[in-house]
């Protein structure tokens, strides 16, 4: 099976009240936790590749590592593009072979965004490619991603007719409460995400496709057995998964996880190193972080996103 786009996913997301995981990848071992996982729970899926990724690992080796995930495990496999900032890396992803691209406009003022991502749009769907906007800003930092507190804003529903009616995006990404990073929640506090706003702009996009972004939860185990071995993340609060699993019942079919595979994968690598101090050898230390990225995605896709035996 090819890589495809995420539009027959969506559909089906959509209409059977799950969502869809995005999972954001760096290496081989990332990607090979990922797939092996949804390939045992029969799910379709989104790898999901950020401007640091392509830097990182260069744009050829991450699409070949994808296209032998694929060839691997026959799953139905949409390659992402994570918060594009300009129509110049879009243009490359969508150039070399990735099926489905965000550009985030969200920085912008609200007539700069929407020029910016028509501007995608009309080249993507030019050459059968989809598009994720986004409208609302985040707090936190992924990558070159930094938004501060008081930069941030939730989506504001009355602008999404418009949206996505001027640029044609295929989804739409929206700002009610998660962040970006481990460090989501001041200590203390409850998680609280606007069910409210999620609610109106499901109203106004009937049957729309919706995304959510920094819907990492910080899982407690990987959190402590990095505490455990030298690591300072004791403040580190992630969302709810009950919150997660209530929005893919909802508009939500796309909900995006990256910290807590890096959390995963840093876990099992620091404890086999501090059990094992005299070991130099990577294929016996990455074993265990693949294996726990494998487990979490396993637990993500069963029990918050619900998109199990969906294939």
């Amino acid at each position: 099976m090819p890589i495809v786009t995420s539009t027959e996913m969506f559909k089906k997301a959509y209409e059977g009240g799950y969502a869809i995981g995005a999972f954001n990848v760096n290496n081989m071992e990332i990607i090979q936790g990922i797939t092996e996982a949804a390939a045992q729970t029969r799910s379709p899926l989104i790898l999901q590749v950020s401007a640091g990724a392509r830097k990182y690992a260069k744009h050829v080796y991450l699409m070949k590592l994808v296209e032998a995930a694929e060839a691997d495990t026959g799953l139905p496999i949409c390659l992402h593009l994570d918060h594009g900032e300009n129509f110049e890396i879009c243009k490359s992803c969508i150039d070399g072979g990735f099926t489905s691209v965000m550009i985030d406009g969200s920085k912008h003022p609200f007539e700069e965004n929407v020029a910016l991502t028509k501007q995608v749009v009309d080249y993507a769907h030019a050459h059968g490619v989809v598009v994720e906007g986004e409208l609302g800003r985040l707090e936190g930092v992924e990558d070159d991603v930094v938004v501060s507190a008081a930069d941030s804003s939730y989506t504001d529903p009355a602008q999404v007719e418009e949206f996505v009616s001027r640029t044609g995006v295929d989804s739409l990404a929206i700002a009610i409460g998660t962040s970006h990073g481990a460090y989501k929640f001041k200590p203390g506090t409850k998680p609280q995400l606007r069910f409210d706003i999620l609610k109106e702009v499901e109203k106004r996009l009937p049957g729309f496709p919706i995304v959510l972004h920094g819907a990492s939860s910080v899982i407690p185990e990987f959190v402590d057995t990095i505490n455990a071995y030298g690591g300072r993340l004791n403040d580190a609060i992630g969302v709810p998964e009950d919150m997660l699993r209530e929005a893919a019942r909802m508009a939500v079919c796309k909900i995006n996880i990256d910290s807590d595979l890096r959390l995963a994968l840093t876990a099992g690598v620091r404890k086999h190193l501090a059990e094992n101090p005299a070991n130099f050898d990577p294929r016996q230390y990455l074993i265990p972080g693949r294996d726990n990225i494998r487990d979490l995605v396993r637990h993500k896709i069963t029990a918050v996103l619900g998109s199990n035996d969906r294939i």
